[in-house]
């Protein structure tokens, strides 16, 4: 080989290189207009029709949800491979639930794979059982997985994987563990997401018998298992259970890990063991956002107030800037409170920062005020909700009923019927609240009734009581529904 070529051969597989590892960058970032950018680049350094760079490049839009420019590059490929396929039916799964018509092109193109006589591998069929699980189609995962095993597959680690998950998550544990027993060779990603299934299913001993095997196979586990095993609180609570997990974790330095240790207070916090659960906050030598909103949970949780108004300014302090869940927390333990400076505070940042619009926020703010004996903005943070929901209604009902003001709350329980709400058993508590705080009167056909609590001097008392039965009746069903 001449000099002249050597040295366009070198700088050709240089600027392939660059190019590959600048999709990559792309790909991560997600900016469409640096997609077409470096698009157009490829074009004009003569490198278009290299496969490896095409698949790439492909993958760059499929990241950047750009499904017309994924489109027109996939039909202009002349020539593909597993690989374009599998970039393609893979990538249409992380587009999630809301985009039905985008998550069918993953079948689409796996008919059309198959056509041209292009075998699927494991990457396929892990793809392809993701987006089952986001368009919420259990008979299509069910036929894939008839195929895994027709194909040989159903002994890999990460088709088993992704087939337990697709059943943990239409509540098939028991499918999903026999998929999991066929697995003779079993990695950390397969245990893990076992575990994972019964935490999701509620299965809390299942969950700590299957890290119990895993533990005598050798594994140690990661921050994925300890997180999950944090998850099952219902088996942690009462038992020394909790301790000895913490103990573990401790003793393989998983408390390092941020998921892990936020998961630690969560479950002191959760087991009603509020100093324990500010004991791991303390001991954390990282924290985010989730951290310190799992702490000021606990202790909204348990009504403290002030404690939780204490760690929000050190919050403050630390540069991290509350989110919805943070503030709905504190509001909700700023009720206790008897002075309402500390919500009217936490009501102006809610404004300034924009959340107000949260239907948390307002919510939380409605019982704030209502308990600390400020209706008036109770009822302001209620007539500023756009669209209430039921929590909304409900809250501003009880309210109602908790000031003496038994009208208003059925009036608004009336204007709740009207607007389609269908109340269940908390609001039904919530005006029969109203109703009953001392004494109340309903109109019926035109006619005023006034009730008391107990009474039965009532003319229709058996047939009021008759109908309070009946409405009982409901509210219990409604409960097991």
């Amino acid at each position: 080989m001449a000099g002249s070529e050597k040295t366009r051969f070198k700088d050709s597989c240089l600027t392939h290189s660059f190019l590959f590892n600048a999709l990559k960058c792309s790909a991560k970032k997600g900016s469409v207009p640096q997609a077409r950018r470096m698009h157009a680049y490829i074009f004009k350094s003569g490198l278009y029709n290299v496969l490896s760079l095409q698949n790439q490049l492909l993958n760059v839009y499929v990241k950047c949800k750009e499904i017309n420019g994924t489109r027109n590059l996939f039909d202009e490929m002349p020539v593909r491979n597993i690989v374009t396929w599998n970039t393609l039916i893979s990538g249409v799964a992380n587009f999630g639930a809301g985009f039905r018509g985008i998550l069918n092109l993953g079948f689409h193109y796996f008919k059309r794979m198959l056509s041209e006589m292009v075998g699927p591998d494991w990457i396929t069929f892990t793809g392809l059982l993701r987006v089952s699980i986001e368009l919420n189609d259990f008979e299509i995962g069910r036929q894939l997985h008839c195929f895994v095993v027709k194909l040989g597959f159903c002994m890999h680690c990460f088709v088993s994987s992704a087939l337990v998950d697709f059943y943990s998550k239409f509540g098939l544990v028991r499918d999903g563990r026999r998929v999991f027993d066929c697995c003779l060779e079993r990695d950390l990603v397969l245990w893990n997401v076992m575990v994972a299934c019964y935490d999701l299913n509620c299965m809390e001993k299942e969950a700590f018998s299957v890290f119990c095997l895993m533990r005598l196979e050798g594994l140690k586990g990661d921050g994925f298992t300890f997180s999950n095993l944090l998850n099952s609180s219902t088996i942690l609570r009462f038992s020394e259970l909790g301790k000895q997990l913490h103990s573990l974790i401790i003793r393989l330095s998983f408390d390092f890990d941020i998921v892990v240790a936020s998961g630690l207070v969560d479950m002191y916090a959760k087991n009603e063991n509020i100093m324990d659960a500010r004991k791991a906050f303390d001991r954390m030598v990282f924290r985010n956002v989730i951290s310190w909103n799992t702490m000021i949970v606990g202790y909204g949780r348990h009504g403290d107030g002030k404690e939780a108004m204490r760690l929000l300014g050190e919050m403050f302090r630390g540069n991290f800037c509350p989110d919805e869940l943070t503030l709905a927390s504190v509001l909700s333990s700023c009720g206790n409170l008897s002075s309402s400076s500390e919500i009217l505070q936490l009501h102006a940042f809610a404004i300034k920062n924009g959340f107000q619009t949260f239907l948390s926020i307002a919510n939380s703010l409605i019982n704030a005020y209502s308990n600390c004996g400020s209706i008036t903005m109770a009822s302001k943070c209620f007539s500023s909700i756009a669209v209430p929901d039921l929590v909304s209604w409900t809250s501003m009902i009880r309210a109602y009923a908790f000031h003496g003001l038994p009208r208003k709350g059925i009036e608004l329980f009336e204007e709740m019927l009207w607007n389609g709400e269908r109340p269940d058993r908390v609001a039904f508590l919530g005006v029969l609240s109203a109703c009953s705080h001392g004494g109340y009167w309903i109109e019926i056909a035109g006619e005023n009734h006034t009730f008391v609590s107990s009474d039965k001097s009532h003319l229709r008392a058996v047939e009021v009581y008759a109908l309070l039965e009946v409405l009982a009746r409901l509210m219990e069903e409604d409960s097991v529904l």
